[in-house]
C-alpha cells in the first residue's frame, strides 16, 4: 500500500507532466528547428570569422575558435531551451492548468520533477542533433564521449530547468519572464568561458568567470569531449571539479525549487 501511495503521489504525477512536456514540444516544430538553427548559425558564423586569429592559452596543439566554442555553443542550446520551457508554468497558470495541479492530492515536488524533467529531455534533443556537427569543429566523437557530454547536459538542464522554474514561479506574464530570464541568461552565458577562456582576461573579468557556475558546466562538456582521445592541454578547472560542481549547482537548485513550490499556498 506504501508503494502504491508512493507511485499515485509522486511517480505518475511525474511521468505524466513530463510526457505532456515533450508532446507540447513536438507540436511546435519551429520551436526545435530555431533551437538547433539560431545557435549552429551562430557558431558557424562567430568560429568562421575568428578561427585563424584564435590561439588558446595553455594549448599543446593547434585549437581553432570553432573547437573552442563547440561546448559553449553545446550549453547555449541547453541553457534556453531548458530555462524557456519553464514558460509552460506561466501558460498553465493562465489557462488555469496549473491550478487544477496544485489541487489534486499529489505531491508538489513531482509537479517540479515533472515540468523540469521534462524541459530537461526538450533540451537535450537538439542538443544532440547539434553534435552532428563535430566534424566542422575538427572533433572526434567517440562512443564514451557521447555518452559522457549526454550525461553532463542532462544533468545541467536539469538544474538549469529548476532556475527557469524558480523564474516562472514568480513572473506573471511571457513578455516578464523573457525580459528577466534574457537579463539572467546571456551574462550567465557571456561569463562561462563559452566565447573566451578566463585566462587573459582582466582581474574582474577572471573572478566573475569563475564564481559562475555555468563556468563549470561548459568545463565539464569541454572535458567529456575529450575524454576518450585527451584533451590539448588547457588551463582551467579540472574535470573533477568540474563536474562536481555541476552536480551540485543542480542538486541545490532542484532542492530549492521543490521546497519554495511546497511552502505556496
Amino acid at each position: 500500500m506504501i508503494h502504491a501511495a508512493m507511485t499515485d503521489s509522486l511517480l505518475l504525477p511525474t511521468a505524466s507532466l513530463w510526457r505532456r512536456e515533450l508532446i507540447r514540444f513536438a507540436r511546435q516544430p519551429s520551436r526545435w528547428i530555431s533551437a538547433v538553427a539560431m545557435p549552429a548559425v551562430f557558431w558557424l558564423f562567430l568560429g568562421s570569422g575568428l578561427r585563424d586569429s584564435f590561439q588558446m592559452p595553455g594549448a599543446t596543439s593547434s585549437v581553432s575558435y570553432m573547437e573552442y566554442a563547440f561546448p559553449g555553443t553545446l550549453t547555449l542550446i541547453v541553457l534556453f531551451v531548458a530555462v524557456f520551457s519553464s514558460i509552460s508554468v506561466i501558460e498553465d497558470r493562465q489557462s488555469g492548468f496549473l491550478q487544477a495541479v496544485l489541487a489534486a492530492p499529489i505531491a508538489r515536488s513531482s509537479m517540479v520533477l515533472g515540468i523540469v524533467l521534462g524541459g530537461s529531455t526538450v533540451a537535450l534533443l537538439p542538443a544532440m542533433i547539434f553534435m552532428l556537427l563535430t566534424p566542422l569543429a575538427g572533433l572526434k566523437l567517440t562512443a564514451g564521449s557521447l555518452i559522457a557530454v549526454t550525461v553532463i547536459l542532462f544533468v545541467l538542464s536539469l538544474g538549469l530547468g529548476s532556475l527557469g522554474f524558480l523564474f516562472a514561479w514568480h513572473v506573471d506574464s511571457t513578455q516578464g519572464f523573457h525580459g528577466v530570464m534574457n537579463l539572467v541568461l546571456l551574462p550567465l552565458w557571456l561569463l562561462s568561458g563559452s566565447l573566451f577562456p578566463a585566462d587573459g582576461a582582466s582581474t574582474w573579468l577572471h573572478w566573475a568567470i569563475s564564481a559562475n557556475p555555468l563556468t563549470y558546466g561548459v568545463s565539464a562538456v569541454r572535458h567529456a569531449l575529450y575524454i576518450t582521445t585527451g584533451a590539448p592541454g588547457q588551463e582551467g578547472p579540472t574535470f573533477a571539479l568540474s563536474l562536481g560542481i555541476t552536480v551540485g549547482f543542480t542538486l541545490t537548485m532542484l532542492l530549492i525549487t521543490a521546497k519554495i513550490i511546497g511552502r505556496k499556498t
